[in-house]
């Protein structure tokens, strides 16, 4: 039906009088949070600071409300904002360029190229995704190979599976990422390299990763410089990718180091956002937000994201919050021991203080049993290692203890190989041999 053009004219002004005000102003800045005076807006909208006189548009995101301001941070430096600036509301949620032009590259927090490659070209997919349907995800019963003897030898881990690796500074945590990232673990993977040193994300591209792991890789780097909203977000969009290549049929493989310092990000923003502090000063929204990341990874009908997740731990305090939180909602943590990396051993992982849950839905009954054989003969031996050291033990007085000190050469010779790739049948066979048929 066709209305008369006075009566359209009435409606068409009646609709831009009832239109939210897309413009606001600076109003006042408080730390990193800018409060926005005259602007409708809601929680997660993308908006535009005209800052330097409206010379610089500086993105932003929408986090809460002060009466009648809208608190707004940026997604980047905001060292050139002043009061009274224009911000314009885009009304869209923040989105990301997603595809198979991502392979192979080094993108920053918000989807943009750090390796001096062209722009990056695909579809726009927006940061604010849903969990699969609990009725969607297909049972874990297939394994993954990531090429390390210890996890798959002793805690296999399952594709959509969503594991933790806890570890203090400098044992080997990067290089056990990059060891497994260049394995037949995903067919894509995707890394969110989160709050570390500038050096360390160009030495772990090259090094770690290598030309071969970096082929079939995306890298989402966010150092520790950055902005806290870029280091918030910069999580949300590596999944975002990993999600549209999931929904491509693809194995995907998500690696996010670390959710510690993600957390840092998530207080600084709570904090400034007037969200009242907790444990250890972080704010609610943290623990609820770890649920929702981790949540999107695993299947939901058409391929898989298999999780990976490091956790630095303060003073290898594994009780710490972040760590004790995180614990609760993996199927799973590798606990990374400085005293094994004191001793040489590489890859430095704890067996007897890991654990993956659904080890037992994807490995054999035989496979299940020889590595609890192994456990048994490992554990016996550290509980007796002093004892054995200073030649207090006699041979013969405990037959398991004898079986253990005859063994542990080859059990070590197992778990700690290096960062020299290791297959799952040579790991297998290796563990038959050990713990017998």
């Amino acid at each position: 039906m066709t209305l008369p053009a006075g009566l359209q004219r009435a409606v068409t002004a009646a609709r831009a009088l009832n239109r939210p005000r897309a413009e606001g102003r600076v109003r006042a800045i408080r730390g990193i949070a800018i409060h926005v005076t005259g602007l409708a807006a809601a929680i997660g909208d993308t908006c535009t600071i005209g800052a330097d006189g409206g010379k610089l548009a500086l993105p932003a995101e929408v986090v809460g409300f002060d009466r009648e301001d809208a608190v707004v941070m940026a997604l980047g430096d905001a060292h050139r904002v002043a009061p009274w600036d224009r911000v314009q509301n885009e009304h869209r949620p923040l989105a990301v360029p997603v595809g198979a032009g991502l392979l192979g590259r080094v993108v920053d927090a918000l989807g943009r190229p750090l390796d001096g490659g062209p722009p990056i070209e695909g579809a726009l997919r927006p940061l604010t995704g849903d969990a699969p349907s609990p009725l969607q995800r297909t049972p874990i019963d297939r394994p993954i190979d990531t090429g390390v003897a210890a996890i798959d030898g002793m805690l296999t881990i399952g594709k959509g599976q969503r594991i933790g690796i806890f570890a203090g500074s400098g044992v080997g945590k990067s290089t056990l990422m990059g060891q497994i990232a260049r394995s037949k673990a995903g067919q894509v993977n995707v890394i969110a390299l989160i709050g570390e040193r500038g050096r360390e994300v160009g030495e772990f591209v090259t090094d770690a990763l290598g030309a071969e792991g970096l082929r079939k890789s995306v890298v989402i780097a966010c150092t520790s410089d950055a902005a806290p909203m870029l280091r918030l977000k910069a999580p949300m969009v590596a999944v975002t990718i990993a999600e549209a290549f999931r929904a491509q049929g693809a194995d995907v493989l998500f690696m996010m180091d670390s959710v510690t310092r993600y957390a840092m990000a998530v207080r600084e923003v709570g904090l400034a956002a007037g969200e009242p502090p907790t444990l250890r000063g972080y704010p609610p929204s943290l623990f609820t937000s770890l649920p929702r990341l981790v949540e999107r990874l695993g299947s939901d009908g058409n391929g898989t994201i298999t999780g990976l997740f490091t956790v630095l731990v303060d003073g290898d305090d594994m009780n710490e919050p972040v760590a004790d939180a995180l614990r609760g909602y993996l199927d799973g943590h590798i606990v990374l021991s400085r005293r094994i990396a004191e001793r040489g051993r590489f890859p430095s992982i704890d067996v007897l203080g890991s654990i993956s849950r659904l080890m037992p839905k994807v490995t054999t009954p035989d496979h299940q049993r020889r590595a609890r054989r192994l456990r048994e003969l490992l554990a016996h031996y550290e509980e007796n290692r002093d004892l054995v050291a200073v030649g207090a033990y006699r041979k013969g007085a405990d037959p398991l203890l004898d079986q253990a000190i005859a063994k542990i050469g080859a059990i070590e010779g197992l778990l700690f190989h290096g960062s020299e790739s290791r297959g799952a049948a040579d790991t297998q066979k290796l563990l038959q041999q050990i713990a017998g048929s």
